[in-house]
């Protein structure tokens, strides 16, 4: 085993970075999950905080508000997947097929620029657009004698903006995963296929969709093991006090507990109850996909 360490010395440095992360980032914090388990006071630590069981776990799960916020978190990521997973999957599809190279390339860069823009700047964004005095959208509107539309104070229009707007965000960075997965298909098949004159829609539909089908199913599993957990960012920002029917999520209700109220038990409880669901999701959401697919990630 030495000699084998001293041979590829440079692996295992190279390994180690994402290693060391893990630990210090991720295992590390486990430490403060006895905080759902303790009467946490702040001056005097984890360790010297009292022990209260699942007393915690009781008080959140008979507020009102943990339900709502249950309920938001898992209609918007449901939403989500319905109306944001498959477009990475489309435009990536239609980036394959683009024949001229330049304009390939000039559309991937429009599309992923977005990605690296902060939910901050993209709130400020919409608001110019949307927003229901100022915004650009509706100053159109009314200058064509239309109603302005309420973008961002109704529930339903607001839903709308939100969804659109994390495609808009997240679609052109998804797409690389599925142009890696592209780069691999054969082809061959295409050219075998267009002898047996297969139509273009064809070929997507029996080449290119089941080429980069395990790619497909490893992401879907991924993001059904998130539908519990939802960032913080994006529905604070677009989101407000008239509309907090539908954007408070727990997120949010973590935020309002931990930071705003000082009860960091009763927020540590709901994100365990995250972490924990989550798991469930992702092994359960891998054995059906194993059982009915073939495909997994475990």
């Amino acid at each position: 085993m030495t000699p084998y360490l001293k041979r590829y010395w440079q692996l295992y440095a190279l390994i180690s970075l994402p290693l060391i992360y893990f630990v210090i980032f991720r295992y590390g914090p486990m430490y403060g999950v006895q905080i759902a388990f303790k009467d946490f006071n702040l001056f005097q630590g984890i360790g010297g905080s009292e022990w209260i069981g699942f007393d915690a776990f009781r008080e959140v799960f008979a507020m009102r508000d943990f339900y709502t916020t249950l309920r938001n978190t898992f209609m918007l990521n449901f939403l989500d997947l319905i109306v944001s997973f498959p477009a990475p999957i489309i435009l990536a599809i239609m980036l394959y097929e683009i024949r001229f190279k330049w304009f390939k390339k000039l559309s991937q860069t429009i599309l992923y620029i977005p990605h690296f823009i902060s939910w901050v700047i993209i709130g400020g964004i919409v608001y110019q657009l949307f927003g229901n005095q100022s915004g650009m959208v509706n100053g159109v509107l009314e200058s064509m004698g239309l109603n302005p539309i309420p973008f961002l104070t109704e529930k339903n229009p607001w839903l709308v903006t939100y969804l659109f707007t994390g495609v808009w965000q997240s679609a052109g960075w998804g797409t690389i995963l599925y142009l890696a997965a592209l780069t691999g298909v054969n082809k061959e098949l295409f050219e075998a296929a267009e002898i047996d004159g297969a139509t273009r829609l064809k070929k997507i539909w029996h080449i290119t969709l089941p080429s980069i089908k395990p790619t497909i199913v490893t992401l879907l599993i991924l993001n059904l093991g998130h539908m519990v957990t939802i960032g913080f960012d994006r529905p604070y920002i677009i989101g407000n006090t008239a509309v907090r029917e539908y954007s408070d999520v727990l997120s949010t209700f973590v935020y309002r507990m931990g930071l705003e109220s000082g009860q960091y038990t009763l927020a540590t409880v709901v994100g365990l109850f995250q972490a924990v669901v989550g798991l469930i999701f992702v092994l359960g959401s891998n054995f059906i996909s194993k059982k009915v697919t073939g495909e997994g990630i475990l």
